[in-house]
């Protein structure tokens, strides 16, 4: 069943992730997800200790991310919240438990997922079912004199039916440049992941400040 978070700028939002993690290591199971990834994006900044459970999961997913990016963090100022540097990367005691690259090979789910989108565009024939998808993408600059607000805003300013934009972090990827990690719903039937990039995000006027655009996870609803 579906977990819904709200206000998880608010200690009253992080309370109820606290409350979710108690004996549970991550948001959905026994293993890092998406999930985390999404709720982790909405997080303003680390729990205090007043919420350990939060605090420990936030730690957690901070260093399996940090794997991904050998830059190192300065920390970002989001919404007025200063954020956390992010944990640098250290050997793993546990290889099968830590091998995990989240925005790596694609994994079952998002093969599938792929195929079957490509075998709806091809039957058009058949009557389609309306469905959802969460994806998250990453947006990166040009350069570190990018300016990254205008850059989430020109994100953000593309409007569609059955598009709605999330949750968004600056990640540091190193040498002072930072991208962009955003959250999108999408109705699967009004729009293409791949019409959104190439159509939008990556032409006029927008690649002044896109240079590219990855999807790095996809999911249906």
């Amino acid at each position: 069943m579906a977990v819904t978070f709200s206000d998880l700028h608010t200690e009253q939002g992080v309370k109820s992730v606290e409350d979710h993690l108690a004996g549970k290591t991550y948001i959905s199971g026994d293993q890092l997800s998406v999930d985390d990834v999404k709720v982790y994006a909405a997080v303003s900044e680390k729990p205090s200790d007043a919420f350990p459970n939060a605090s420990k999961w936030y730690d957690c997913v901070a260093s399996q991310l940090a794997k991904s990016f050998p830059g190192k963090a300065v920390g970002v100022s989001i919404g007025g919240s200063a954020a956390q540097p992010e944990a640098p990367a250290t050997a793993a005691a546990d290889e099968d438990d830590d091998d995990m690259d989240l925005f790596g090979d694609e994994t079952e789910e998002e093969k599938k997922a792929a195929e079957e989108r490509e075998a709806a565009k091809k039957d058009t024939k058949k009557p389609k079912e309306s469905g959802k998808s969460s994806v998250l993408m990453e947006v990166k600059p040009w350069d570190d004199e990018t300016d990254m607000k205008k850059l989430e805003a020109c994100v953000r300013a593309v409007e569609m039916p059955g598009l709605l934009w999330g949750a968004s972090k600056l990640v540091p990827v190193g040498y002072g440049i930072k991208k962009l990690t955003i959250m999108l719903t999408i109705v699967d039937d009004l729009v293409s992941p791949d019409n959104l990039i190439e159509d939008y995000l990556t032409c006029e006027p927008n690649n002044e400040y896109i240079q590219s655009v990855d999807i790095v996870a996809f999911n249906k609803i």
